[in-house]
C-alpha cells in the first residue's frame, strides 16, 4: 500500500494520458472502451507485480491496495476484463508509447534538474526466455540467442542501459540478442554531452573498438572501464600501497550506481524472465519499467515534490 501510495503520487497521469491520447480509439466503432487513466492504471500494476492479463483482472479483486490504486466504484463499474488489458497493451507496443513516456520522464528529470551531465555508465543484463521447444511450432524464439558466461549457457536476450554518473537514472535502454556483446551497445548508449564513460571489465575492448570509429566525440571521451580482478593482485611479500586497488574502487564506487535501477526492475518488479515473444514487445515493457525505476528512485530520495513541479 505504501509503494502504490508513492507511485500514485509521483507518476504524472495528466501528461501520460495526454501522450496516449492521440492513439486511443474512441469507442465510436467496436466494443465500448474503458477510461484512458483506469487501463494505464491497470497496465501498470501488471508490470510493477510482474503479472498476466488475467492474473492482474483476479488480484485487483483480491487486494484492497490495488482497487484502491485504480480508484474503481465496484458499485457502479467492474474491473476491466483482460482482454481489453491485452488490447491495450498491443496498442502501446504498436505505438512505442513505452519510449515516448520514459523520453518524458527523462525530460521532466532534466527540467527540474534531477538529472546532471557530461558522464555515463554503462551496463547489461541478461533475461532469460524459454529454450524449450516443446510448443505450437517446434522452434525456439527467432529473436533470442544463448551465450556463455562464466562456465553457464543462457538463452534469452540483453538489455542495454545508459545511466546519468551522477545520479544514476537512466537515460538510454536499448536491447539484443543475448550473444551480442556489450562493447557492441556501448557506443549507443551515450549522450552527446558525455565527457566520460563508465563501464566494468565487460567493456575494456571499447578504447579499440573507439579508435577504430569516425566518431570524435567518442574518441575525446575519458574512459573509466575495471580491470579485471585477477589482474591486481599481489605477492604476499608486497607491504606497500596497493594504488590500483584503490583506484578501481573509486571507480566501483560511481560505476555501483548503475546496478540500482537493474536491482528494482529485476528484484522489485520481478522481471527476470521474457514476458512475450520478440524483441520489441519486451524493449516496450522494458522502457515503462525503467521510466518507473527512474520514478522509484527518486520516491526513495525523497524528491517527490521536486519532480512533481516539473
Amino acid at each position: 500500500e505504501e509503494f502504490l501510495d508513492s507511485m500514485n503520487e509521483i507518476v504524472p497521469w495528466d501528461r501520460w494520458i495526454g501522450l496516449i491520447k492521440p492513439f486511443y480509439p474512441n469507442g465510436k466503432r467496436g466494443r465500448p472502451t474503458r477510461g484512458i487513466e483506469t487501463m494505464l492504471r491497470m497496465y501498470l500494476l501488471q508490470i510493477w507485480f510482474n503479472l498476466s492479463d488475467e492474473g492482474i483482472e483476479d488480484a485487483i479483486y483480491g487486494s484492497y491496495c490495488m482497487r484502491k490504486f485504480m480508484g474503481l466504484d465496484f458499485l457502479t463499474e467492474s474491473v476491466p476484463d483482460a482482454t481489453t488489458l491485452l488490447k491495450c497493451r498491443h496498442l502501446l507496443e504498436k505505438h512505442g508509447l513505452g519510449k515516448i513516456i520514459f523520453e518524458d520522464v527523462k525530460e521532466a528529470l532534466d527540467k527540474q534538474g534531477l538529472i546532471m551531465h557530461g558522464g555515463t555508465i554503462v551496463d547489461a543484463t541478461l533475461i532469460a526466455a524459454p529454450s524449450s521447444t516443446k510448443n505450437e511450432k517446434g522452434e525456439r524464439d527467432p529473436e533470442m540467442h544463448q551465450t556463455k558466461k562464466g562456465n553457464q549457457w543462457y538463452f534469452g536476450m540483453k538489455v542495454h542501459i545508459g545511466a546519468d554518473a551522477g545520479t544514476g537514472c537512466v537515460h538510454t535502454v536499448t536491447a539484443t540478442p543475448a550473444n551480442v556483446h556489450d562493447v557492441e551497445e556501448a557506443t549507443k548508449l551515450v549522450r552527446e554531452d558525455d565527457d566520460v564513460l563508465y563501464g566494468d571489465s565487460g567493456y575494456l575492448g571499447i578504447a579499440q573498438r573507439i579508435a577504430e570509429s569516425d566518431d570524435e566525440h567518442l574518441k575525446s571521451m575519458a574512459l573509466q572501464i575495471a580491470k579485471r580482478p585477477s589482474s591486481l593482485k599481489t605477492t604476499d611479500a608486497f607491504k606497500g600501497f596497493n594504488w590500483d586497488k584503490f583506484i578501481e574502487h573509486r571507480k566501483s564506487s560511481v560505476r555501483c550506481k548503475v546496478e540500482h535501477a537493474f536491482l528494482i526492475v529485476k528484484r522489485d518488479f520481478g522481471y527476470r524472465k521474457v514476458a512475450y515473444k520478440g524483441l520489441k514487445k519486451n524493449l516496450n515493457r522494458f522502457h515503462m519499467l525503467f521510466a518507473c525505476a527512474n520514478l522509484l528512485m527518486l520516491v526513495r530520495g525523497g524528491r517527490t515534490e521536486q519532480f512533481c513541479n516539473a
